[in-house]
């Protein structure tokens, strides 16, 4: 799935048979994916390990230069770095935002060892306004061979990633129920 049409529509879906595990399907891919620990929810709280149901839209790829080149991607796209953190503290006046680390407040590291946060898009989840305890750092990122939860986020296989990131805009969305 290289090239071609812009996707617009990214279906996630929960399994019947394991609530942190769905199927992601867009544009005739169709792969499974790994969600929260606690499987979905309409009510999203930080911490609860629980992914936001609704439709959320992609905004931006963070990378990793030094393990893979600048994503072929029509969204913008930024490298991280060692200092590169995500502020989950809910009393932070940055909460849900991008911070410098080292950082006082509590905060998610971007920079990690297992390569889950290679390529992450940033959803559009609790951005625009920021609302304290809603949940933050809700990204589409890589996921662990065998599919492991997340903390709340979505996670594809890294194949899937490329070839999404080929033919997503930023009018693209994740449709997630």
């Amino acid at each position: 799935m290289t090239g071609g049409t812009a996707i617009r529509r990214i279906i996630v879906v929960r399994s019947p048979l394991d609530r942190s595990r769905g199927t992601l399907s867009a544009s005739g891919l169709v792969t499974p994916c790994a969600l929260g620990r606690a499987g979905l929810s309409g009510r999203k709280r930080e911490g609860d390990g629980a992914t936001p149901t609704g439709r959320l839209r992609l905004i931006s790829v963070l990378y990793r230069a030094d393990r893979t080149p600048r994503p072929t991607t029509r969204l913008p796209a930024a490298a991280i770095s060692p200092h590169s953190g995500w502020c989950d503290d809910p009393n932070d006046r940055l909460y849900n935002r991008p911070v410098r680390l080292p950082y006082p407040a509590r905060h998610e590291r971007l920079w990690r060892e297992d390569h889950l946060y290679d390529l992450t898009v940033v959803l559009n989840y609790n951005l625009s306004p920021v609302i304290g305890d809603a949940g933050s750092a809700v990204f589409l990122h890589l996921a662990a061979a065998d599919l492991r939860p997340t903390a709340g986020c979505i996670a594809i296989p890294r194949a899937v990633m490329i070839a999404l990131l080929w033919r997503v805009t930023t009018r693209s969305y994740l449709d997630i129920s």
